[in-house]
């Protein structure tokens, strides 16, 4: 799996993530309440997961949970805009979602696959 992320969204991942630790992880997250299909999101988290493994990008690492691999394509692309706190997600063929929002979750207990009500998290 690869993800080219362009500048803009790597210059906003990394003001995101400030000069605490941290990893980004790409999580799918189909919990009640966040819609029909389902939603991206993008998580900080402290550590590395037993079951994650590293994404291939031009910039920042970024987590996945092998299980999560599914719902996403081989290739994809990050991008963000000036004035827009999200980021857009997209690959060839479809678009993940333009409103792909960044959680904090350093700190926090994380399990290895967030429980059904994470998108109470993301408000």
């Amino acid at each position: 799996m690869n993800i080219k992320v362009t500048e803009l969204a790597d210059q906003k991942l990394r003001t995101a993530l400030g000069e605490q630790d941290g990893h980004y992880k790409l999580f799918y997250d189909t919990g009640e309440g966040c819609g029909c299909d389902g939603i991206p999101v993008l998580l900080i988290v402290d550590r590395q997961g037993e079951h994650d493994h590293v994404i291939d990008t031009n910039s920042l690492p970024i987590l996945i949970d092998v299980q999560q691999e599914i719902y996403f394509e081989k290739q994809m692309s990050l991008d963000a805009e000036v004035n827009f706190t999200a980021f857009k997600l997209r690959s060839d063929s479809m678009l993940y979602s333009n409103n792909v929002k960044i959680r904090d979750m350093r700190g926090q207990e994380v399990a290895e696959s967030i429980p059904a009500h994470s998108c109470e998290l993301r408000r």
